[in-house]
């Protein structure tokens, strides 16, 4: 964890090219600024059939840490909706859900 999951309008899926380097901003994102281990980070991509609201929608799941503060969670949603707006051109709405270590049964 954190999983970052980018809902996208079909018909405004962007290139490869631009995925992959929002990508990069995602996961230099987790690891900086939520100060997650790379092999915990993971960024998934899904097209959708968009009913209403923004053509993005993100959705980021973490674990609660006491050094993921208000503060910190506030420095990370400007700096993800300025990378997405920034290397795919759309604005998102963006949600985070936080988790803690007794409520997460993972594997792998």
């Amino acid at each position: 964890m954190p999983n970052v999951t980018l809902y996208i309008a079909t018909e405004q899926m962007p290139a490869t090219e631009k995925l992959i380097e929002l990508s990069g901003d995602c996961i230099e994102l987790c690891t900086r600024v939520l100060q997650a281990a790379l092999k915990n980070v993971h960024v998934i991509y899904v097209e959708v059939r968009r009913g209403h609201g923004h053509p993005v929608f993100a959705e980021v799941q973490y674990r609660l840490e006491t050094f993921r503060t208000p503060q910190v969670m506030n420095e990370f949603t400007e700096a993800l909706d300025s990378a997405i707006l920034r290397r795919i051109g759309l604005t998102a709405r963006i949600r985070c859900f936080a988790y803690s270590t007794a409520n997460i049964h993972a594997r792998n």
